[in-house]
């Protein structure tokens, strides 16, 4: 797919997610009709993995309203947020304010976030939860996080694993709870299109700018991506919980969290890596 169609599609992206984001406002999902609560977002290896944040420039890309970028403000990090959507930096930046936060957002496309952000360096990236998908050029984006990076600074993706993305229930109503291999685990299959109408919150219909666009990645395309610029892998996880019930079946765990019944197979990982 060429340069030019790869910006179409973003193009088409940054639309729905700016249409998305009203809705997003009003929904339960967040809980920003009273304290967002953003470490509700983040299982509790991951902060072992990122230590200490306070006084560390923190970038949090494609951070949409922002409710996990808050979470690293509240550790005394210098907090930073970038997304494409300029409705998602508009939200972002009022439900910061209104949790007394001080976090810098920034509209930009990642694949323009060295530009977007005037050359600046951090000491941490962090990315994930449904993010990844929405790119399509994966060796493109590691150059720019290599960039971002100062040197010896931690890159830290949390992202939703292959396999559950694979999964869905039987095509067919009535034919029980199972799940099954439906989608491709393996990426490198072009974009899937997508109707946005409804996403994945609670709430009404987005008005406009439906159509959506994802790209499947392997972890092996991450990983690939990730040290062909030069970074090096420290540590991979994988969790078998989420911090939403993605589907009907999953039960409550001790942390606040979801997993299935049965089997035990991983729904999130996490991958640090360093420059």
């Amino acid at each position: 797919m060429s340069t030019d169609e790869q910006a179409r599609l973003m193009r088409a992206n940054q639309a729905n997610w700016d249409a998305r984001t009203p809705v997003h406002l009003a929904s339960r999902f967040y809980g920003l009709d009273g304290d967002p609560d953003p470490d509700r977002w983040f299982a509790a290896f991951e902060w072992d993995d990122l230590g200490e944040l306070a006084g560390r420039d923190v970038l949090h890309l494609q951070c949409h309203l922002g409710t996990e970028t808050l979470a690293f403000a509240r550790r005394g990090a210098r907090a930073v947020g970038l997304d494409f959507s300029e409705a998602s930096v508009t939200a972002a930046n009022g439900i910061a304010a209104k949790a007394g936060l001080d976090v810098d957002y920034v509209q930009a496309n990642v694949y323009d976030a060295v530009e977007g952000l005037g050359q600046r360096q951090f000491d941490v990236v962090y990315t994930g939860k449904g993010a990844l998908c929405y790119l399509p050029d994966l060796p493109r984006w590691a150059d720019v996080i290599a960039q971002l990076l100062r040197p010896g600074g931690l890159l830290y993706i949390v992202e939703f694993h292959p396999l559950l993305n694979s999964l869905g229930p039987k095509p067919h109503p009535g034919e029980g709870p199972e799940l099954l291999l439906r989608h491709d685990y393996l990426g490198g299959g072009g974009p899937v299109h997508r109707d946005a109408t409804f996403t994945y919150t609670d709430g009404p219909a987005v008005a406009d700018a439906t159509d959506s666009y994802e790209w499947m990645h392997g972890i092996d395309e991450v990983i690939n991506a990730l040290t062909r610029t030069g970074l090096n892998i420290r540590r991979l996880r994988e969790s078998d919980e989420l911090p939403w019930p993605r589907w009907p079946r999953m039960e409550r765990t001790p942390t606040g969290w979801w997993r299935l019944p049965e089997p035990r197979i991983p729904l999130l990982y996490g991958l640090l890596a360093s420059r």
